[in-house]
């Protein structure tokens, strides 16, 4: 009772396309990719500034030198 067949889908799809049409429903299938794009590319760029701000410190890391002090003694 709660869930749909596949038959209530399939009538479903064919009053939503004679409502719109298929090419609105293509046009806006391809915004909604260009939209999910669009977040992954700014997602990735995100990470990648992320990524250069650790590799900048690393290397920065890399510009200091370690060196034992020794106390000067009067002899």
């Amino acid at each position: 009772m709660g869930s749909f067949s596949i038959w209530h889908w399939l009538i479903v799809l064919v009053i939503v396309m004679l409502v719109f049409g298929t090419k609105k429903i293509g046009s806006m299938g391809s915004d909604l990719g260009k939209a999910v794009k669009g977040f992954k590319d700014g997602v990735k760029g995100d990470e990648e500034t992320e990524a250069g701000k650790t590799t900048t410190a690393k290397s920065d890391d890399k510009a200091t030198i370690d060196v034992d002090a020794k106390e000067k003694t009067k002899s």
